[in-house]
């Protein structure tokens, strides 16, 4: 496979480095404003640079032109997103509306409601989020005990949520809920999307271990939601949900920095007592396996990316993704702040080298490891639908949901 751009796409890259020099700078998040960015300044920051994304015709670039996309084939995008990721952007906020929600309600949405909706999320107008894991489910998001009852034209939500990346500054949402616990746990889900504004509705923000709050406990009581806000069939939201499951995987798959160019630059920087970390025999070999892992990454995005312009859905080959970029965070965040030293231990952006990022990503990497599947889920999932291995047994495939044992009965 021959990956130079052709005459075209080289064409399509210098267009989109000529506007992203000219306005990109005005929206970086460099280092020293990243620690102490005030969250709704960064929101605003993030809103601003999605909205002149989709000014320019660079926002969501596959979509169709009335949904607020351009038609454009899945290389450009490829292409955009190599060039915008040499900047330091304020993107996070939309990656799960954009690259899991937005996807689901193209598919089960009616026409109407993907015109009221989709143009607005891809220009930030709107942020959305996804409502799928529970206290009592853990990573076996079927297990879910949230329940949805049909009152006339309306459903009733009852339940908690929680890890929902991003809650508390969300417009819109996409949930499963259990319609029917007289089925097997993969039966009887019903999926909606809903307004997160919704009377009922109580998000508590989760503090973490690095001082942030991205994730939040929410809590239903009551909650109403339209029946015209139902996506898919009622009973079949599991077949729903794996639409969003399989999008999430190529949204969130890739872990987010630093990345192994930031390890290399620390190398380069940090004096060991045998000289220059660069030039150490043992650092150069981990620097050389993470630049492997990477590589290896960036082209299988590439596989899925193929597989997307041929109208496919993603496939259980972006867990492989997911697994490995995870892992490779965590590791590689821990063996920069041995380089450190002692410094490696502090987190004062003005007290440690690159001003704590790489303290910052490791305190980060544990959820990221279990964000999107834990790393036993993806394992189950590439050993058995990537590499044909017989499937675990499960005793509770036939069993009414009512009768599972639970913590929470």
């Amino acid at each position: 496979m021959d990956f130079k751009d052709t005459p075209r796409e080289a064409e399509f890259r210098t267009e989109v480095q000529a506007w992203l020099k000219e306005n990109a700078p005005k929206f970086n998040v460099n280092n020293s404003t990243r620690a102490s960015l005030d969250p709704d300044e960064g929101l605003k920051l993030g809103k601003a640079w999605q909205a002149a994304k989709a000014d320019a015709g660079y926002a969501c670039m596959t979509w169709p032109e009335e949904f607020g996309g351009r038609s454009a084939p899945p290389i450009e995008q490829v292409i955009y997103d190599q060039e915008e990721g040499k900047y330091e952007l304020p993107v996070g906020y939309f990656s799960i509306g954009l690259g899991m929600c937005g996807p689901t309600m193209a598919a089960y949405a009616t026409d109407e409601q993907k015109k009221q909706h989709l143009p607005r999320m891809v220009r930030g107008d709107d942020i959305w989020c996804q409502l799928f894991s529970e206290p009592a489910a853990g990573s076996d998001v079927a297990g879910l005990q949230m329940t949805a009852k049909q009152e006339g034209g309306d459903w009733i939500l009852n339940g908690q949520k929680v890890w929902t990346s991003g809650a508390h500054f969300c417009d819109w949402g996409i949930i499963v809920t259990r319609s029917d616990p007289t089925v097997p746990k993969h039966k009887g889900l019903t999926f909606f999307f809903l307004d997160m504004k919704s009377p009922g509705i109580d998000i508590r923000p989760i503090e973490q271990i690095s001082g942030q709050s991205n994730f939040n406990e929410v809590f239903f009581e009551n909650v109403r939601v339209p029946d015209a806000q139902r996506l898919g069939a009622v009973g079949e939201g599991w077949g729903v949900a794996i639409t969003t499951l399989m999008n999430e995987r190529l949204a969130v798959g890739n872990a987010p920095p630093p990345f192994i160019t930031d390890l290399i630059a620390l190398a380069r920087e940090t004096e060991l007592d045998s000289g220059p970390a660069i030039d150490d025999t043992a650092v150069r070999q981990n620097l050389a396996d993470w630049y492997v892992e990477t590589q290896g990454l960036k082209y299988g995005h590439f596989r899925m990316m193929t597989a997307l312009s041929k109208g496919e859905t993603p496939g259980p080959e972006a867990s492989i993704t997911k697994v490995v970029s995870a892992s490779k965070l965590q590791n590689m965040c821990a063996f920069a702040m041995e380089l450190m030293d002692v410094g490696g231990s502090l987190m004062e952006p003005d007290a440690t080298p690159h001003e704590g990022f790489f303290q910052e990503g490791f305190l980060y990497a544990p959820g990221f490891r279990v964000a999107g599947g834990t790393d036993e889920i993806l394992r189950n999932i590439i050993a058995e639908r990537v590499l044909g291995m017989p499937q675990d047994i499960r005793v509770d495939k036939t069993v009414a949901f009512r009768e599972l044992p639970s913590g929470a009965q």
